[in-house]
């Protein structure tokens, strides 16, 4: 593959092991593996606050999976720009939570690749809405 495929494939797949249901837990190990360990992840909530890999997954075990009994995130669009071995994607997903409501989000990845593989040094989200709706170029 080369490196915008494997860009592809790595923000494509990404949320795939986040999922959850009343039968199925998310894959956190496989989700891990996108990411430098020293990763940040900065969510959608404001004032922002910048969180490790690990403590993003203790705040989805503990607060989203009790508030939500079924979860889902799939990439729908992106954009890549890269030079050499760093890439700055922007993506839209959709959401599908508690199996009825359906929501978007827009991610922000910087990308590294080193020892031939390319990993998520970096995260961040915001949830569209009518007055940030979903850039046509990332339907």
């Amino acid at each position: 593959m080369d490196d915008e495929a494997e860009i592809r494939a790595l923000i494509g797949a990404h949320f795939e092991a986040m999922r959850w249901g009343s039968e199925s837990a998310p894959d956190w190990d496989r989700f891990r593996a996108d990411f430098l360990d020293d990763a940040i992840l900065l969510g959608a909530a404001r004032p922002v606050t910048a969180r490790s890999l690990e403590a993003f997954i203790e705040r989805m075990e503990t607060v989203a999976r009790k508030n939500l009994h079924s979860f889902e995130e799939h990439t729908r669009g992106m954009k890549i720009l890269r030079f050499g071995n760093v890439a700055v994607v922007l993506a839209m997903s959709e959401l599908l939570e508690n199996g009825e409501d359906v929501n978007h989000d827009i991610s922000g990845y910087l990308l590294v690749k080193s020892d031939g593989r390319w990993s998520i040094a970096a995260h961040a989200w915001d949830q569209a809405a009518d007055d940030k709706p979903v850039p046509d170029e990332l339907r």
